[in-house]
């Protein structure tokens, strides 16, 4: 390795230093679950309007179910009445609605499995923001407990206090 990119490689890990000592860590992850949290709420909108959807297509599957059987009496009718012309033209309508019918299957079928994939991935976010909020939780409770611990090791002593009243004492009767 050559002086120059060991000094690069030095000069780089000495500013990720600095970036990560000016960065809080506190702030960011709150911030990460934020973000976090958004996501899960905008799978869970995305969820609610892939159930509409389907609903939707449900109704329609009925209406086109109910079609079909409308058609059958009149087909039956029409040969019964021997008009084969109109049979002909109602068999052409129900071959359509069949067809329609087959394409709204296809897109029940593709709508149930992203239905279904976005309820495993949001399960699985809603797992992950738990996990990260009990981590943030402990990681700022240790913090907390860390500047306890710090302030009985350090207490305040009463010279201090003396001496911090007089500056300021003095600082007021100077204005």
């Amino acid at each position: 390795m050559t002086l120059l990119a060991r000094i690069s490689k030095l000069f780089q890990a000495d500013m990720h230093a600095v970036l990560d000592k000016i960065e809080e860590p506190e702030m960011l992850l709150k911030q990460a679950i934020r973000e976090m949290a958004a996501a899960i709420a905008t799978q869970e909108q995305t969820l609610r309007l892939c159930a509409h959807e389907r609903q939707q297509l449900n109704k329609q599957q009925a209406q086109l179910a109910e079609s079909l059987a409308d058609m059958e009496e009149k087909i039956a009718l029409c040969f019964k009445s021997a008009k084969d012309d109109l049979a002909r033209l109602l068999i052409k309508r129900k071959l359509e609605t069949q067809q329609s019918q087959s394409g709204l299957v296809e897109k029940l079928t593709t709508l149930n499995e992203k239905i279904s994939r976005l309820t495993q991935q949001i399960t699985e976010h809603k797992a992950q923001l738990a996990d990260m909020q009990q981590k943030a939780d402990a990681l700022l409770d240790k913090d907390n407990s860390d500047l306890g611990q710090w302030r009985q090791q350090h207490p305040v002593q009463d010279e201090d206090v003396e001496v911090a009243y007089l500056l300021e004492k003095q600082k007021w009767s100077a204005l």
